[in-house]
């Protein structure tokens, strides 16, 4: 089956709504241009208006196919069409006059097109109403109607079917097509942002359980091992993986596939590392002063391999055997993408000599290169007991394969 012109896919739909209203408007003002010579017998210059606008309008819109200025084609009918418009209003009645309706779809075209542009031709059409009105008032010489008095009324009646027919037959209908479309395509945009959200939930999920699984090759394989030193290496690298795993755990979980609540993630981490370090029947006290920040994960992993680090060093050496001890972890947000992190305890501590160089700690090591990855800055707290750092960081942006090394 032959394609209709409008139809054709290489138009938008508002580039068809505009074609298919200016060759509608072009066709019924050739019409007119006829009906006014030899049905209403108007022999003034008003029929030659309807006529030269009718050319003017089909160039027009015949030389959009060649240059695809959207916006250009609609001025151009629109500047033509205000200027025909009022030429044919003041000849027909001024004020009076029927025709005068024919410039809301000027505005109506304009709103369709652009919104400046909708909004500009209303404040023109306006003036030009009023500047109309108060030429048929106060000036002395008004502009006479060149309509035959017996052909007034039908002039009037083809006057507002040309209105109607445009504003109803082409307008309504097309703008109702349009509508239609956005509305199917928001659907379809919806359904297919659901169906992403419901794949990455998978992904986490799947994530979460390929990290869990790690971490129970791990555990057993400590099991095997007497070797103390050894065993525990396994456990630390155990306590990693779960880390990462319970960012994913919590990524899932969520509406907002993007961000995870920090503060519960870094509580429900601290109890497990307490539990897994020093017993169920532990004397440690946990103390969280965290806002309601959400947190990506390419710098909610680090972060909490980070904090996984510093409770584990603190839990090891700091707070030694069944001993009462302190865990403080506190975050404050210091600007729109910087943090601060206060993390410590109050527990033994180590000596001011020890340093990152001469460090064979790699929880020490792991804790300055995450801090850099955070794009961010670590010092030693010295004003409180025990080991206590201070962690200056940013929001990362989305890395693709995020680095510890």
């Amino acid at each position: 089956m032959k394609k209709n012109y409008f139809d054709e896919e290489r138009f938008t739909d508002r580039e068809r709504l505009l074609i298919k209203v200016n060759y509608y408007s072009s066709i019924f003002s050739l019409a007119f241009f006829f009906v006014c010579i030899y049905l209403l017998n108007i022999q003034s210059v008003l029929p030659y208006i309807f006529l030269s606008f009718s050319i003017i309008n089909l160039v027009n819109t015949y030389l959009y196919r060649f240059h695809k200025n959207i916006s250009l084609t609609y001025n151009i009918a629109s500047v033509t069409g205000l200027v025909g418009a009022v030429g044919i209003t003041l000849l027909s009645g001024g004020i009076n006059s029927p025709f005068i309706f024919v410039l809301a779809l000027i505005v109506l075209a304009g709103y369709v097109t652009a919104r400046k542009y909708g909004r500009a031709y209303l404040t023109i059409n306006l003036l030009l109403i009023v500047l109309v009105f108060i030429h048929g008032q106060f000036m002395n010489t008004p502009i006479e109607n060149v309509v035959p008095e017996n052909s007034k009324d039908l002039f009037a009646l083809l006057s507002i079917l040309f209105s109607v027919y445009l504003l109803g037959g082409v307008m309504g209908k097309n703008l109702l097509h349009v509508h239609h479309q956005l509305y199917k395509s928001k659907r379809e945009i919806e359904a297919r942002s659901a169906e992403k959200d419901t794949l990455l939930k998978e992904v986490h999920h799947r994530v979460k359980n390929n990290l869990q699984t790690v971490s129970s090759l791990l555990s057993l394989q400590s099991r095997s091992i007497e070797d103390a030193r050894t065993k525990n290496i396994l456990k630390s690298s155990q306590n990693r993986v779960i880390s990462m795993a319970m960012v994913h755990e919590m990524l899932y979980m969520r509406e907002d596939l993007s961000k995870i609540q920090y503060r519960s993630y870094v509580r429900e981490l601290s109890e497990y590392l307490i539990k897994s370090l020093k017993g169920a029947n532990n004397k440690v006290t946990l103390n969280i002063d965290i806002p309601d920040i959400e947190l990506g994960i390419d710098t909610a992993i680090p972060l909490g391999l980070l904090i996984n680090e510093a409770i584990t060093n603190s839990l090891k050496y700091g707070i030694k055997g069944d001993h009462e001890g302190e865990i403080h972890i506190a975050i404050k947000k210091e600007n729109e993408h910087e943090y601060e992190l206060n993390i410590g305890d109050n527990g033994a501590g180590y000596s001011d000599s020890i340093t990152l160089k001469n460090s064979r700690s790699l929880g020490l090591k792991l804790i300055h290169n995450l801090a850099r990855q955070l794009k961010g800055t670590i010092t030693r707290d010295p004003s409180r007991q025990g080991t206590n750092y201070i962690v200056k960081f940013r929001e990362i942006e989305h890395q693709p394969f995020p680095s510890v090394a």
